[in-house]
C-alpha cells in the first residue's frame, strides 16, 4: 500500500557563499565529532541567520552531504595538516564518529545513500490532515521565537500552500506497513490511520486501543486494530493497509 498523495523529491535551492565559507572553515578547524548533532547544529545556524529570510530552508542532512561530497575530494592541504599533528585538526573523513561512518558509508561495491531524499508531510491546519510535502518554500521566525515554513504539499497547487509550525506540524513521512509486519503495531502506538468518509478520504493520527491478532490467509494479514482518532477521539476497527507506522516504529 501507499500513501494516497505521490511521493516527490523535496527541492533545495544550495547554500549562499557566506554559508559555504563558514562550512569550509569549520572542514579544517573542527575538531568536534562530525554526527547528526554536529550537522543540525550547523543547519540550525543557518536557517535563524537573516540572511536566510525567504529562502528554503537547509535540512541538516544536506549538510551531512555537503562535508561527505568534501571528504571524497578532499584536498592535499588538508591531509598533510592532518599528518602533521594527531592532536591538530583532521581531514573529517578520518574524524567522523562511529555513528556518522555507520549511517553514511557503504561496503565496497554499495551506493551510498542520498539522505537529501528524506521525505516528509506536514499537518494541514484546514482539516489537521497530514499530506506529503512536495517542497519547502520559504521559512519565517514569529516574533514568539517560533518558526513556521511555508510548504506545498504534493498533488495541490499554489492555491494551497500554507504556513505550519516546524516543531508541531512537519515530521518524516509516516511509514506504510507489509502484510507480514503488523507485528510492529502495538496497542498504545501513534499511527497514522487512512480515514474514509462518504466524503473524504485523508490521513490523521490516532492510537492503537486494541488489537484482534488473526492468521494470515492468502488475502495478507487479516488482524483488526482497533484505533481512537486523536483529532475527535472517534473509534473504528481497521485492517492492516489502511495504517503506517512511525518512522521510529
Amino acid at each position: 500500500m501507499d500513501r494516497l498523495r505521490p511521493r516527490q523529491r523535496l527541492v533545495f535551492s544550495g547554500f549562499t557563499e557566506a554559508e559555504m565559507e563558514k562550512m569550509e572553515k569549520l572542514l579544517k578547524e573542527s575538531r568536534q565529532p562530525m554526527n547528526k548533532e554536529f550537522f543540525q547544529k550547523i543547519a540550525r545556524s543557518f536557517n535563524y541567520s537573516s540572511s536566510r529570510a525567504g529562502k528554503p530552508i537547509v535540512r541538516w542532512t544536506e549538510v551531512q552531504s555537503w562535508f561527505q561530497n568534501r571528504q571524497e575530494h578532499c584536498p592535499s592541504k588538508l591531509a598533510s595538516s592532518s599528518d602533521a599533528s594527531k592532536d591538530g585538526p583532521h581531514c573529517p573523513k578520518s574524524s567522523l564518529s562511529n555513528e556518522a561512518k555507520e549511517s553514511s558509508q557503504m561496503p565496497k561495491g554499495e551506493g551510498v545513500p542520498d539522505l537529501s531524499e528524506l521525505e516528509f508531510e506536514a499537518r494541514s491546519s484546514k482539516d489537521g490532515a497530514w499530506y506529503d510535502v512536495d517542497m519547502f518554500l520559504c521559512h519565517r521566525i514569529l516574533p514568539s521565537g517560533e518558526a513556521e515554513v511555508r510548504v506545498r504539499f504534493a498533488g495541490f497547487g499554489a492555491e494551497e500552500d500554507e504556513w505550519v509550525n516546524v516543531k508541531n506540524a512537519v515530521r518524516e513521512r509516516s511509514v506504510p506497513l507489509e502484510h507480514s509486519e503488523c507485528h510492529k503495531v502495538q496497542v498504545g502506538d501513534l499511527v497514522c490511520c487512512f480515514q474514509e468518509r462518504r466524503d473524504q478520504a485523508i490521513y490523521y493520527d490516532a492510537h492503537v486501543i486494541d488489537i484482534q491478532r488473526r492468521m494470515h490467509d492468502i488475502r495478507g494479514c487479516r488482524c483488526l486494530f482497533l484505533i481512537r482518532y486523536d483529532h475527535d477521539n472517534t473509534e473504528e476497527r481497521v485492517r492492516l493497509r489502511r495504517l503506517c507506522c512511525r518512522p521510529a516504529c
